[in-house]
């Protein structure tokens, strides 16, 4: 089953890494046969979070905000690819995720997270669930670590070391899982 599955970078930095590792996912999940967005904070350059979306009177959200709506509307499961900073997760990534609520009920996410250093980004992404959880999609079992980033990927998110592409696969086999199972349940409806 072919799902669609945006996938949330929130880096802005000028010589950022992270990008390599939400390529790679980004192939990986295509590779599978899902239709995939790559939702870039650098590119969509949200103002700080002044209003959410749906305080907005409907069709007076700037544009950004409205195709982005549209994207997560439509989406049956997040990828988030979060960076460590300072041991939490880039400012960036959680204004990009504060914009918007109800349109992440009821789909799952799965956390690519990665650093500089040796552990991988996993102390943000720890912070990150918790922000995922109250957001209405909570993460999955899973994460796909990714230490030493500036390494670990070519510019074009081709893995450097063959291990990245025989641990992903199990990592998207469960994302799948989930999103599926929640996609049947939404069809059904929803709590409330």
């Amino acid at each position: 089953m072919s799902l669609s599955i945006p996938i949330l970078y929130g880096s802005v930095r000028e010589a950022r890494q992270g990008i390599k590792a939400a390529r790679f996912i980004d192939g990986q999940l295509q590779r599978r046969g899902h239709e995939t967005t790559l939702v870039d904070a650098a590119e969509l350059r949200l103002p700080l979070l002044d209003r959410m979306y749906k305080e907005y009177e409907k069709g007076q959200a700037p544009d950004v905000l409205e195709r982005l709506a549209r994207l997560y509307r439509a989406a049956d499961a997040f990828v988030i690819v979060s960076g460590e900073y300072n041991h939490g997760i880039p400012p960036a990534l959680k204004n990009m995720l504060d914009h918007f609520l109800e349109e992440y009920f009821f789909r799952p996410s799965a956390i690519v997270c990665y650093s500089a250093g040796a552990f991988g980004g996993v102390r943000a992404a720890m912070q990150l669930r918790m922000t995922l959880a109250e957001l209405g999609m909570s993460s999955i079992p899973s994460l796909f670590p990714v230490p030493h980033v500036q390494d670990a990927f070519d510019v074009s998110g081709r893995a450097n070391n063959p291990a990245f592409e025989q641990r992903v696969g199990r990592f998207i086999a469960e994302l799948e899982w989930y999103a599926e199972a929640l996609k049947h349940a939404r069809e059904r409806g929803v709590p409330y």
